[in-house]
């Protein structure tokens, strides 16, 4: 569907909509914000009260659904920003076939979501979360560990976050593939792309399997009984991406069966993760709690993200990081 071109002409105090989370402190710039537009502050069950005569909503509260409530009062809507980088909590088939512009946080988990891989990967070849368990237990175990130079990475979802797990994971000697939704050769980042949903007969290849790509109807239960059955007993899988990206029942059967030898997830369908998910008791599952791309600063760096955002807007300018509704993600350059 044909989206409104870009407004070319300057606007002026805006009406803006800023969607928090209860208890959440607003966004360090609210000031600079306030500059640029007429600011209605609301969490979700005040949003319907706020949207009537709105240009633009700013998710401040990340993974809120609550647009898709909200919608029949969202009457003259032109721009919707979120401060995530994923935005399948906010896609729906209203939004979708509106002419509604949505923007992201496109680049801003780049770095520290790659680091965060990285760390995983090394963490599991250098058995630190033994050594760790070890260290509690005051037991002196020598062993021998894993080099990660030379092992294999098939990384998930080739956008700047997986491009830039790619480059990190090379720089330490890993040799690494991407795949996609299109399969390519000679890609810079990748060299090989293999297409995403014949996952199963590339799994086999990895030794780190690195889940990054933006959930989707195609990448929903991506990894699953068939993806795990072809994958290497010793294989690591990581999951920075979105918990339902992988069939969580097939995983923990994979890990206690001895299909593959760990994971290392940040991710997971329901969260916080449930006190009693066998996760928690597994020990060849590393659990973090959604917090990969958190490093200290983040929420101001989606803060000046929107702040800069709206700058262009109000001036008639493009926005940056527009999301293809229709894949849910921006589209590479």
């Amino acid at each position: 569907m044909e989206e409104t071109p870009q407004p070319r002409h300057p606007r002026r105090h805006p009406k803006v909509v800023v969607l928090t989370a209860p208890g959440t402190s607003a966004p360090y710039n609210a000031s600079d914000i306030e500059d640029h537009a007429d600011v209605v502050w609301t969490d979700a069950e005040g949003l319907p009260g706020a949207l009537p005569g709105a240009q633009v909503l700013f998710v401040w509260d990340f993974f809120s659904p609550a647009l898709h409530d909200a919608w029949p009062h969202a009457d003259s809507l032109e721009w919707v920003h979120v401060a995530a980088a994923g935005v399948d909590s906010l896609l729906f088939d209203e939004l979708r076939e509106s002419t509604i512009q949505v923007t992201n946080a496109h680049g801003a988990f780049d770095g520290p979501i790659a680091e965060f891989v990285l760390a995983s990967v090394l963490a599991h070849d250098k058995q630190l979360h033994v050594s760790k368990d070890l260290q509690r237990r005051s037991a002196w175990k020598h062993r021998e560990v894993q080099r990660s130079a030379g092992q294999h990475a098939l990384v998930v979802g080739t956008g700047g976050i997986g491009r830039a797990t790619a480059r990190l994971l090379r720089a330490v000697g890993l040799e690494v593939r991407g795949a996609g939704r299109t399969a390519r050769e000679e890609d810079p980042d990748f060299g090989t792309v293999v297409p995403s949903a014949d996952l199963a007969e590339h799994a086999g290849w990895a030794d780190h399997l690195v889940l990054i790509a933006p959930l989707t109807e195609d990448t929903r239960g991506l990894v699953g009984t068939e993806v795990l059955a072809r994958m290497k007993p010793t294989a690591h899988l990581v999951n920075v991406g979105r918990g339902p990206l992988v069939d969580e029942p097939a995983l923990v059967e994979a890990l206690r069966d001895g299909g593959i030898a760990a994971a290392s997830l940040d991710v997971f369908h329901e969260e916080p993760l449930p006190v009693e998910h066998p996760f928690w008791q597994l020990e060849n599952v590393h659990v973090s709690a959604h917090m990969s791309g958190d490093v200290a600063g983040w929420r101001d760096t989606l803060a000046d993200q929107f702040a800069q955002n709206l700058a262009r807007w109000c001036a008639g300018e493009e926005l940056v990081n527009q999301v293809d509704k229709e894949l849910g993600y921006v589209r590479r350059s």
